[in-house]
């Protein structure tokens, strides 16, 4: 069937009487700010957080306000205020379905794959992980922005579906976690009625829970109406939940993604593909089965639609205290939480868009795509050639696995070019023009789908052999040779679709066919600071710099990556084996659009912003511009906290930390420095008790350099948890 015949049929619905009022189902208008003021606020949160503005003993206190206080009063004042009467009940038996259904098939698989000594925690936390949503912080305004004005309604759907994951569902996973504990206790000492026993209790100490019932036995007890008295007290503390919970989400993202690591991916991509496609998938379609009682079928798509926008809600952050408090698959739950909610976002609002859409020419359409491909491969092309630069700068293109990324640079920046020549080649009648087109945007697609698969090998082979040094021609070959291997053959077999503009189906489907098996896939002192070029350590700090393989950032590099080939493979198969794709999977195109021509984005976002090479230089010389040459300010001048901090230190610890952390290190052929990394004086002063955690060590390390006790041995970087050498001059 020829493409242009698949596009048509997204336009194969009859026109029915309520077609011309479904635009009016969805202010879709009022979605892109409400999703640029939560994730500003979350951005706000996480700076706060990165910066030490907040640290994270101050956030837990923080959290604790959002989740015994503020969210308990919200639920409270809507569960008394809830209207039963205006409740589609086929609705909530489809959420519940759809999230039970998700559950135990995530349930089910772990303890078939875990391993015995932690199937049942994984089995309990990853369910919970793809069924919780984090409906009241985010999830609410973007249904009050979508659906105030049209069905007002929905918005109570929220505090009814919430409680399926927190008095049904979750309760199962926290007893397959103590079941867990009981079984690594290995004398089995607490019989198996005190593990009910205690899951029941647990349950009903969540002040989540306990107000949600109160909350309704108050709704018939109080006639649906808060007493005066107490209205006030219920919505100041209800209304402070919005925006001090999205501030706190920003807060706990502050650090998550380092927790990354290899073990982790195959059961992140799972997790993510659960959540943000099985969940959704799953809501709508229940609906569309169970919601017979609706005699007009807008009402019933607006439902069905509304079903699928829920299911894209991304994990609550009460999942990773979850994972603390079982102290089990930490790394997975808060890594997952971090990709989950960014990438909710853009799905949230092309579904949005795209479930308005009632009929639209296929021209239309084509062209739409075109544009939107054309328009991100423009920015992501400026971000790769930054990219690059900074790769090449920076000397980290010689080593591996950064000597496989820079290809796979290469590869998108390409990709982009020739997207971005496709725009205008393919509106003239140039047949040579079109094939070269074609054969760079090809090779150079194909491209970014193999050079991911050589960096995760990369990593593989790094990881147990040190030193590897490897022979770059073999994986050229394989990179660049192999694409275009298969683009030749394209071209020599293809047949060539005259009425289509799309690259992706310029061949027909044969190049559909190909794509889809592609993506598969003594002495002196120095006593100032160092002003020698030649200074050892300087040298070794610099040597740690380049010889940082950046591991966290290549591995979420290859993940993300992974789910955008998942995604072109999901969309071959899709057009493959239905012979009507339907609407969703014009969605599904425009995100492997999006996915496709932007991955210079992610390439930017994880290794355009080097820390040593681009912010702390930048952060230096603003420094340097704000407060001049001088280094060191009279401590007469500096604020109180500082000086008690300084003096504090002074009189009562220097000399305790001096011997246990300074050190003579060689600074030169003939000369000795005492110094200490900057990641053994945060290490220390977690010991002793200066500060409950990292970031507030850091804080205090600030506080003794702006106080003059101590600075980098260059005088070139603020105090930070690294490997940077620091001493002290008092």
């Amino acid at each position: 069937m020829e493409t242009r015949g698949r596009i048509s049929s997204f336009s194969y619905e009859e026109e029915d009487p309520d077609s011309s009022a479904l635009s009016t189902t969805m202010s879709i208008d009022k979605l892109l700010p409400a999703l640029l003021e939560c994730f500003g606020i979350i951005l706000c949160g996480y700076i706060a957080g990165r910066a030490n503005i907040i640290t994270p003993t101050q956030a837990k206190g923080l959290g604790n306000f959002v989740s015994k206080f503020a969210l308990p009063a919200l639920l409270f004042k809507n569960m008394v205020l809830l209207d039963f009467a205006n409740v589609i009940w086929p609705f909530l038996w489809s959420i519940l379905i759809a999230k039970v259904s998700v559950f135990f098939l995530v349930c089910i698989l772990t303890l078939i794959v875990a391993s015995p000594d932690s199937r049942f925690s994984k089995a309990g936390l990853f369910s919970i992980f793809a069924t919780q949503s984090n409906d009241f912080a985010l999830g609410y305004p973007i249904v009050e922005a979508l659906y105030q004005s049209t069905y007002p309604e929905y918005l109570q759907y929220i505090y009814l579906v919430a409680p399926v994951s927190l008095m049904i569902l979750n309760p199962i996973g926290f007893a397959f976690c103590e079941v867990q504990k009981w079984k690594n206790q290995g004398n089995h000492q607490q019989s198996k009625l005190l593990i009910v026993g205690l899951v029941i209790l647990q349950v009903l100490k969540n002040p989540i829970v306990f107000m949600v019932v109160i909350g309704i036995i108050a709704h018939f007890l109080l006639h649906q109406r808060i007493p005066v008295f107490m209205a006030e007290f219920v919505n100041g503390l209800a209304n402070s939940f919005g925006g001090t919970a999205l501030f706190y989400l920003g807060l706990t993202m502050v650090g998550q993604l380092r927790r990354l690591t290899r073990s982790t991916v195959v059961t992140l991509i799972l997790l993510t593909t659960a959540k943000l496609l099985l969940m959704p998938l799953i809501c709508k379609d229940m609906v569309d089965l169970l919601d017979n009682s609706n005699t007009s079928a807008l009402n019933h798509s607006s439902l069905s639609n509304y079903a699928f926008l829920y299911g894209v809600f991304p994990t609550a952050p009460s999942v990773a205290i979850y994972a603390v408090y079982y102290n089990a698959e930490l790394e997975v739950v808060t890594s997952g939480m971090v990709i989950s909610t960014f990438l909710s976002a853009p799905i949230m609002y092309v579904s949005a868009w795209l479930l308005t859409i009632r009929w639209m020419d296929a021209d239309l359409l084509m062209n739409s795509l075109q544009n939107v491909s054309f328009n991100i491969s423009i920015v992501s092309l400026v971000a790769l050639v930054w990219t690059i630069g900074v790769m090449f700068l920076s000397k980290k293109f010689k080593r591996l696995p950064h000597m496989f990324a820079v290809n796979l640079f290469l590869a998108q920046s390409l990709t982009c070019i020739g997207m971005i020549l496709w725009k205008f080649v393919i509106r003239e009648d140039n047949f040579i023009g079109q094939v070269l087109t074609f054969t760079l945007l090809c090779t150079s697609l194909y491209s970014t789908y193999v050079w991911p698969g050589l960096i995760a090998l990369s990593l593989v082979v790094l990881r147990r052999f040190e030193d590897v040094k490897v022979s770059p021609g073999l994986f050229v070959i394989a990179g660049w040779g192999f694409p275009a291997l298969v683009t030749a053959m394209l071209l020599i077999t293809g047949e060539k679709m005259s009425d289509t503009i799309d690259s992706s189906f310029f061949y027909g489907k044969n190049q559909v066919m190909f794509l889809s098996c592609f993506v598969l896939p003594p002495s002196g002192q120095c006593e100032n600071s160092c002003e020698s070029s030649d200074c050892l350590l300087v040298q070794v700090e610099e040597l740690q710099q380049v010889t940082d393989r950046q591991v966290a950032r290549h591995v979420l590099l290859c993940l993300l990556l992974t789910v955008s080939s998942l995604a072109n493979l999901s969309s071959c198969l899709w057009l493959i084996f239905n012979p009507v794709p339907g609407r969703l999977y014009l969605e599904l195109q425009f995100f492997c659009a999006v996915a496709n021509y932007g991955q210079g984005l992610v390439s930017f976002a994880l290794f355009g912003l080097d820390k040593h090479f681009i912010i702390l230089p930048f952060k230096r010389r603003l420094y340097r511009l704000w407060f001049g040459k001088q280094q060191e300010q009279p401590q007469v001048d500096q604020p109180e906290e500082v000086r008690m901090t300084c003096t504090q230190f002074t009189k009562y610890h220097k000399d305790q930390c001096t011997h246990d952390i300074v050190k003579k290190r060689r600074c030169g052929k003939r000369t000795m420095v005492n110094c200490f990394l900057g990641c053994e004086l945060v290490e220390w002063l977690q010991q002793v008790g200066l500060a409950q955690d990292r970031g507030e060590a850091v804080l205090y390390g600030m506080r003794l350099q702006q106080g003059g006790i101590l600075q980098h041995i260059k005088q070139e970087y603020d105090f930070q948890d690294s490997h940077f050498y620091y001493r002290f001059i008092k």
